[in-house]
């Protein structure tokens, strides 16, 4: 803390938040096509089904131990159950849907979409700041998009459905975001085995109700390792830069992913690609750029308050006395007294204050 009560951390916690997100975006964007490739003759249901059995196991495998994060609590169970229904069922049956009427390049493009609804709704739900950059920035996305559907559209109805279901799952995946943003304080990897293991148990049911065959074994272990990478390991990053980065400039970083897709699909031969593809792209990309780009700092006041979460005290806000003094992150509940300082800030669990 300076002598005017400005505050200097060594490592901004909007880069670290974005460095996070950009991890999840480059898991979660190489695991389109290969959702595709893994998942071709295999029903919506059975893949989304193996995909989240998958990021089951990488929740399980990834649990912190004991003071290390914030458990899970019972007055979570109703918010988990949503989180499961909107981003373990609709987003990834959506997307696997989509996936078999369209290309994967297209799709991975669509899927920037994401980063323009958890914008928004991450506006409305938690009234999070979001300035003239940001906005221009979403506006970008929403025309880049704009030009993939005219582009499918004109390959036909197929590819128009495709592209169109794609979009449903990126409206689903933006709730699934904004609804996780209150669980960013729990374990990540508790939250990603619940909401896996329960995405996971529907659509197997469902997929048993409407008679989907079970896949080959190759397929299948295919579609979990994925699934263990591209959504459990990527959402359990996710939450973590949401913890530090708030809703909406996670869901603009992890943007990025689609491209990841998009590159990867060329690796493994997609040629779908087309001028307005291109110029869809390069709207999306300047979009990403607006967001990253952007600097929020003014001084501002911190209201006494009692909370539980994994914290260090490096940061700034975690000034409280422990003997002896913990070594990197922990978890306790905890009380901050009142502050006033100023320091380039995001809307994360300590910055949610009014502008």
């Amino acid at each position: 803390m300076g002598a005017n009560g400005e505050f200097d951390s060594g490592v901004s916690p909007a880069r670290h938040g974005a460095l996070t997100a950009l991890s999840a975006a480059l898991l979660f964007g190489v695991s389109t096509p290969l959702v595709q490739r893994f998942g071709a003759g295999i029903g919506s249901f059975t893949t989304a089904g193996l995909l989240y059995a998958g990021a089951a196991i990488s929740g399980a495998l990834l649990q912190q131990p004991p003071g290390r994060e914030a458990h899970v609590r019972r007055s979570d169970v109703l918010r988990l159950v949503a989180v499961a229904a909107f981003g373990a069922v609709l987003g990834p049956v959506a997307l696997v849907w989509g996936l078999k009427h369209t290309s994967a390049t297209s799709a991975s493009l669509m899927l920037t979409l994401e980063a323009v609804f958890t914008a928004m709704l991450a506006r409305l739900w938690y009234r999070e700041m979001m300035g003239q950059r940001v906005f221009t920035g979403m506006l970008l996305l929403t025309l880049g998009a704009m030009l993939l559907i005219l582009d499918r559209a004109a390959l036909g109805r197929g590819q128009l459905a495709g592209i169109l279901a794609v979009t449903a799952a990126t409206g689903a995946w933006a709730i699934d975001n904004t609804l996780s943003r209150a669980l960013a304080a729990r374990d990540p990897s508790q939250v990603v085995l619940i909401k896996s293991a329960l995405g996971a148990a529907a659509t197997m049911i469902l997929a048993a109700c409407f008679t989907e065959h079970l896949p080959a074994l190759l397929p299948a272990l295919g579609l979990v390792c994925v699934g263990a990478m591209g959504y459990g390991l990527s959402l359990r990053l996710y939450l973590l830069a949401q913890r530090s980065f708030g809703a909406a400039r996670t869901g603009s970083v992890f943007a990025f992913a689609p491209f990841a897709g998009a590159a990867f699909a060329l690796v493994l031969g997609d040629r779908s690609g087309s001028v307005w593809m291109i110029a869809g792209a390069a709207l999306m990309i300047s979009g990403i750029l607006l967001h990253l780009t952007e600097y929020h700092s003014h001084t501002h006041e911190h209201e006494d308050m009692e909370h539980e979460h994994a914290h260090t005290h490096d940061d700034g806000h975690h000034t409280h006395n422990h003997v002896p003094m913990p070594l990197g992150p922990h978890n306790h509940r905890h009380r901050h007294l009142p502050l006033r300082h100023s320091h380039p800030h995001v809307p994360d669990e300590h910055h949610r204050h009014g502008h």
